[in-house]
């Protein structure tokens, strides 16, 4: 009995040092995702892993051999860009910046509809006085069912052809309590240059962190099942309602189902 209550009293220093815990049922970390949203679908390709380049030298020094350039590569993940946009901005003094559609009728999105798939944040709301702050909502949700971090990073290991006029805006939070659509925020620094985005273009990357960070990820394609939208619904809206979501987490992890990750098979 004394035992016992000895290893109660030291339980949250063995849990932080990883002391008695189980294995892992498999090396590998499985991150499933998914579209939130069936409409428009197609639209949104299957994010993709880092494409390995193909060596041009035999040179057993060259860096296309180099293994923690190849480890790094490996657990970078790709999501290709939906649209084809060439925005600018509309500037006047003492009223709100607003989007232009640079293409006119030549632009693959109509200007009418342009409104609801991109939206300027007002000034108040920006990091920056002079750096207006946009965003394009994703349908895309990464969730797990063990201890997962999503960073959300630009495509810095892509050379750019039309480098952006400014900087996306990353992020990084809890997958396995947190399954949420990710949204592509972007802070114009340069105001004078239009933001060209090109469809299939590589648009972010992610990269995730487990417990283990020797063990690698899988991506897998996951089901949309009652209990993960139960569970999503609870994660729904409430930035607009809280100040700080991430204080939510207790909360999100005591109402989280035993599972939420299950394959999709008939694909």
């Amino acid at each position: 009995m004394a035992f016992d209550a000895l290893r109660q009293r030291v339980r949250p220093l063995l849990d932080r040092l990883g002391v008695d815990k189980p294995a892992p049922s498999s090396r590998i970390v499985e991150i499933g995702w998914l579209l939130k949203d069936e409409a428009g679908a197609f639209l949104w390709d299957d994010p993709k892993p880092f494409p390995r380049a193909v060596p041009t030298s035999e040179h057993a020094k060259s860096a296309a051999y180099c293994p923690a350039i190849l480890d790094y590569e490996a657990r970078l993940i790709d999501v290709p860009c939906p649209y084809d946009l060439r925005l600018g901005l509309k500037l006047k003094a003492g009223e709100e910046p607003a989007l232009v559609n640079l293409d006119g009728d030549r632009a693959a999105v109509r200007s009418n509809h342009m409104g609801r798939i991109v939206k300027l944040m007002a000034r108040k709301e920006w990091r920056h006085p002079e750096r207006p702050v946009l965003q394009i909502p994703t349908p895309y949700v990464f969730l797990a069912d063990e201890p997962v971090w999503l960073n959300q990073m630009p495509p810095y290991a892509h050379f750019q052809m039309r480098p952006w006029p400014g900087l996306l805006m990353g992020g990084r939070f809890p997958i396995h309590i947190w399954p949420r659509p990710l949204m592509w925020a972007f802070e114009w620094h340069n105001l004078a240059k239009p933001l060209e985005l090109r469809r299939g273009d590589p648009w972010f990357s992610l990269r995730f962190e487990t417990m283990d960070p020797s063990r690698p990820t899988r991506l897998v394609e996951a089901e949309a099942t009652p209990e993960l939208k139960s569970y999503m619904a609870g994660v729904s809206g409430v930035t607009n309602m809280v100040k700080r979501t991430f204080s939510l987490f207790p909360i999100a992890e005591k109402r989280r189902p035993a599972r939420l990750l299950q394959k999709r098979t008939n694909r």
